[in-house]
Order: C-alpha cells, then structure tokens, then sequence
C-alpha cells in the first residue's frame, strides 16, 4: 500500500476559498487582492470555455481536455476535480515557488480541490463562502445573465451538495453585504498571518534568535 504523502510545510501562507457558483467567491477574492498586496493569485486551468471578458492567463489557463489530462498524467497539477462537466486544476508551478519564496497564496477552487490542497499542505486556510439563502442565489444566478434556466437549475441542484460540505472548512463567510464578507475575509487573511506557527515559518531568523525554534 503506497504511503501517503507528507504534508508540505511553507514560509508562505495558502488560503483556499471556495464556494457554489453565484456566491460572488471571486469578486471578493479580486477586491481583497486589490487591498492586499501581499497576496498572490494562483490561475487555475479549466477545459471551460471563457465567459464574458474572461482573458487567458487572468481568470484561468484556457486549455482543450486532452492537454488536461496530459497534464494529468505528467503529474503538473496538486489537486484537479470535475465540476459542472468541465474539469479544473492546479498547477504545481503555479504556487509551488511562490510558497516557498515566503508569499501567501489564494486559490479559488472547488471544494473537492480545496480538501485535496489540505492533505498536501496541512497549514493551509479552507475558507468557505456561503449565500445568505436558496432564493437570494438564484436571483444572483439570474442576475448574472451567462446561463440559461436548465443550466441555473443545474447550478442550484449542485450547490446544495457543495454547501454541505462547508462544515469540512476552518472558515466560513456569508456573503449577504459585500462590504461585510469583504471584511470577514481580510480579518481571516490577517489572523491567520499571525498564528505561532505561521509566524514561526515565515519568520523562522527571528524565532531562531530568540530560541523558539
């Protein structure tokens, strides 16, 4: 039985956000690295075509599905899942320096991804992103205007199986005020930067001189 792998320890911080389609997961995580320039976003691959003014290398890394899977079977993501019957990763290269130059990294992934990053990484933050309710997420879904009515069904019917596995987080945001849930999420950033441990990685001269180590 192959054992599994050890869990890698960073100077940089990893703070994983996920949340159901609609929630606005990524316009928070845009605003908070506006704020926060110490943060760094990981792009994510997709086999998803582009919506709206979705650029290449900005929202996601583009790709066809067997440059995925080849990507797959070459071993260059941390974590990949399928979600909405397009398939996601994350690249090794994408986060893997950056970690270990001392930058924090946020990822917006799925919450399967987001539990697999776990197992790699036992430091890194899970914050999840709730809707205040059910009807409050269509009409955003609605809103939005990209997606047909089947395809909002489907978002809905899936987001409740992604809700459920909020309690699997460290944190968790409810997005009712935006200006609130922007708060909540940079107070996480934050409190999570000065943890004992996490100060002790990225600061591991001063730990060392003042025996702490």
């Amino acid at each position: 039985m192959k054992a599994a792998p050890a869990p890698i320890e960073t100077p940089g911080n990893l703070f994983v956000v996920a949340a159901p389609s609609g929630t606005g997961k990524s316009s928070l995580v845009n605003a908070l690295l506006e704020l926060d320039s110490h943060l760094t976003l990981s792009v994510s691959h997709t086999t998803r075509a582009p919506r709206g003014q979705e650029q290449d290398g900005r929202e996601y890394w583009f790709v066809d599905e067997p440059r995925f899977r080849a990507m797959v079977e070459g071993g260059e993501f941390f974590e990949w899942a399928e979600v909405h019957g397009h398939l996601y990763g994350t690249s090794r290269k994408a986060i893997e320096s950056r970690l270990g130059a001392g930058e924090d990294v946020v990822l917006e992934i799925d919450w399967q991804g987001a539990l697999q990053i776990k197992k790699l990484f036992a430091h890194a933050v899970l914050i999840f992103i709730l809707p205040p309710s059910w009807d409050e997420l269509r009409q955003r879904l609605q809103r939005r205007g990209e997606d047909a009515p089947p395809v909002i069904e489907t978002r809905m019917a899936n987001a409740r199986i992604e809700v459920a596995h909020a309690r699997d987080f460290d944190f968790v945001i409810i997005n009712a005020l935006f200006e609130t849930a922007l708060f909540d999420l940079k107070t996480v950033v934050h409190s999570q930067r000065l943890r004992f441990a996490a100060q002790r990685r990225n600061k591991s001269q001063v730990f060392k001189a003042l025996d702490l180590l």
